[in-house]
């Protein structure tokens, strides 16, 4: 069992039940539906066939759900896409017209007032530079040359748009979500804390304690404000595409290694995303460059990696997430699991739940424990001690669903579902039954057993046994 989860992103072309099915089997922990491209229809589709995957393999995979974010946006384009050559010269219009190689319009109608002639707007692959305004539109000049195609995203680079965090559009997908109940909700094009209290402010009106929030770092403030951000998140995504538009490549390294460590400290999930298996979406095999950056990605501390265009539009869906999941396996070998407990402990605050938790994860590194067992009402036992990065696994036992399916993101965390755990007696019990039946365990192996005693009751984790089988 891998400690690093996995996001897997779907798509009309990789959500029939098989599929999903195949993803579940084969190690996914998360499915994502980009709502940049879905319908509601499709979201109500892929969540109903989860949900009974889940019921039908007995698993429990969660849901994310990405807003679309505050974003300009193309309007439609002839032929759905049109190839751009470089020094041609194209106008972007603030009135709808129908777009191609000379002209598209987009959705913000303060574009022109916003921008400076010199400065460098960019979509997909392409690069366009400014040289003039109209009324209406702007004169760019093709510095990159590529395809722009309907529903693109049009980045201006450090600039802040006059427009509302939460659109319209996001509302409503919000709003389906918590119909739907959604597991996790990823705010795209986040730039500062006020955009996520936005949002947690929305879940509050709807009475939504169980949905958590995953913030997107795509953009340069976002990254200025990042400490504010961890705060008021439940994760943090390090969107590495998006935000290449507006800092210098060769630094994403760096930004992506300090958000896992300022995650890692606050106890807040961090994923990494973004072309970890790119070449997978034409080839069935990886580069060694990208084998690497998965590889360090689980030694620097990440709790979930996520694919992306490789599980949307991919030929090699499947091949690509045993890749994914072999890469993980045995990167996970190589962690250095006492320095990061001891990094854990870096501004962590001294209360009996962290002092045992600490005390957990350093008892089962130095009496070779095989299984840390969590039960939990609310999931804090279990990600408290993810945060000390115990070299083997944590079974967080609940009878409670959605904290079961709340800590599908959790470093080294594996949900179970049971009937109760009011009983301590029933739960050490239980705990030795699941660890020779599930796990396999043997005679004499030795497992963990901690968490907040009486369970009902108390908000704190309390005990921490240790039993020998």
């Amino acid at each position: 069992m891998n400690k690093t989860k996995v996001i897997v992103t779907v798509s009309p072309a990789t959500a029939s039940k098989d599929t999903l099915k195949s993803f579940i089997i084969n190690g996914a922990d998360v499915v994502r539906i980009n709502m940049s491209y879905a319908t509601f229809d499709f979201c109500r589709e892929v969540i109903a066939s989860i949900n009974e995957i889940n019921k039908e393999l007995n698993t429990c995979t969660s849901i994310m759900l990405d807003t679309r974010g505050p974003l300009v946006r193309i309007g439609h384009i002839s032929d759905g896409k049109a190839f751009l050559k470089r020094d041609d010269k194209i106008r972007i219009f603030m009135h709808d017209v129908i777009g191609d190689c000379t002209k598209f319009s987009v959705d913000y109608s303060n574009l022109v007032e916003d921008t400076e002639i010199g400065c460098v707007v960019k979509t997909n692959d392409v690069d366009l530079q400014v040289i003039d305004k109209g009324k209406d539109y702007l004169l760019c000049l093709v510095l990159k040359e590529g395809y722009v195609e309907d529903n693109n995203s049009l980045i201006i680079p450090n600039l802040k748009l006059h427009k509302q965090f939460l659109n319209s559009f996001d509302k409503q997908t919000i709003k389906l979500a918590n119909e739907l109940n959604v597991d996790f909700l990823a705010l795209s094009y986040v730039s500062c804390f006020d955009d996520v209290l936005e949002a947690n402010d929305l879940l509050i009106d709807l009475n939504n304690e169980h949905m958590q929030i995953i913030s997107k770092i795509e953009n340069a403030s976002a990254v200025d404000d990042i400490d504010r951000i961890i705060k008021a998140s439940d994760g943090i995504m390090i969107e590495r595409g998006d935000l290449s538009s507006e800092v210098a490549m060769e630094r994403i390294p760096g930004i992506q290694k300090m958000i896992i460590n300022k995650c890692h400290e606050k106890g807040v999930v961090s994923i990494v995303a973004t072309e970890l298996l790119s070449t997978m979406v034409s080839n069935n095999k990886p580069t060694k460059a990208e084998v690497s950056d998965i590889a360090n990605a689980v030694l620097d501390g990440t709790d979930a990696v996520m694919l992306c265009g490789e599980t949307t539009i991919g030929k090699f869906p499947i091949e690509t997430l045993k890749v994914l999941e072999r890469v993980i396996s045995v990167a996970e070998k190589d962690i250095n699991y006492d320095h990061m407990i001891e990094k854990a402990m870096l501004g962590e605050q001294i209360d009996i739940t962290s002092s045992i938790a600490y005390s957990v994860a350093s008892s089962a590194e130095k009496l070779k424990c095989k299984a840390i067992f969590a039960p939990t009402m609310s999931g804090y036992t279990a990600r408290k001690i993810s945060k000390f990065r115990p070299v083997c696994p944590i079974i967080a036992v609940s009878p409670n669903m959605d904290t079961i399916k709340s800590l599908t993101l959790n470093f080294g965390v594996y949900p179970l579902l049971v009937n109760e755990i009011k009983n301590y007696d029933v739960i050490i019990d239980k705990s030795k039954k699941i660890a020779m039946e599930f796990l396999m365990l043997q005679e004499h192996d030795k497992i963990i057993i901690t968490g907040g005693y009486p369970f009902s009751a108390v908000k704190h984790t309390n005990f921490m046994k240790i039993e020998e089988l």
